[in-house]
């Protein structure tokens, strides 16, 4: 369990707990701003466009990300309201893992700097470790399983699988990719791979 960590690496846990949080956060203002640059004020007035985490996480979200390193979050939007559904649903799904992109590239230019300059810094650990966890979501999330929001795009593109999306697949998939072995250790070598291109490039 996660937890463990808190007392075999105190540091790393609460680097990672740190990084998760504003991660998440992050993940859902994405979700939220563009929710509303397409008509729907629902994320406004719901009082989600916050920097809060508790608001997006929720403290269930917070205390399982301590025990188990896993966490979610949530931002209540009405595709109803946007202007072009289809558009809509698209860019709103997409905002989420751009956010974790671009916070990844952020972190990703910060190390290059540091590399070359400041070899010895002690924030070098953690910039490496932000970039990799929002790398991480941001593959996983694209990922074309409901509820994830790679799903949302994909079912879009392919509205016969919109069907798919209130069935006990998207569950059962995801239940399934955590049983499979060495599934994260596969994401983590095309998360570093891409890290050490960008960093030692």
């Amino acid at each position: 369990m996660f937890i463990n960590t808190l007392l075999t690496h105190p540091t790393h846990f609460l680097r990672v707990v740190l990084i998760v949080i504003i991660s998440v956060t992050l993940h859902e203002l994405a979700h939220g701003f563009t929710a509303v640059t397409q008509g729907d004020d629902t994320p406004k007035k719901s009082g989600h466009l916050t920097l809060n985490p508790i608001v997006h996480m929720g403290w269930e979200s917070i205390i399982f990300l301590c025990i188990a390193g896993i966490a979610w979050g949530k931002m209540p939007v009405n595709p109803s309201k946007f202007r072009s559904a289809k558009l809509g649903n698209i860019l709103v799904s997409a905002a989420r893992n751009m956010s974790n992109l671009v916070s990844a590239i952020l972190c990703l230019l910060l190390l290059k700097f540091i590399v070359y300059n400041y070899p010895n810094i002690f924030s070098f650990n953690f910039f490496y470790l932000a970039a990799r966890i929002n790398l991480l979501l941001c593959l996983f999330n694209l990922l074309p399983i409901p509820p994830l929001d790679g799903f949302h795009v994909f079912s879009e593109i392919f509205p016969d699988l919109k069907q798919l999306e209130k069935s006990q697949y998207g569950y059962f998939a995801l239940m399934m990719l955590f049983l499979i072995p060495h599934f994260g250790d596969g994401l983590g070598a095309i998360a570093d791979f891409v890290m050490s291109f960008v960093i030692f490039k």
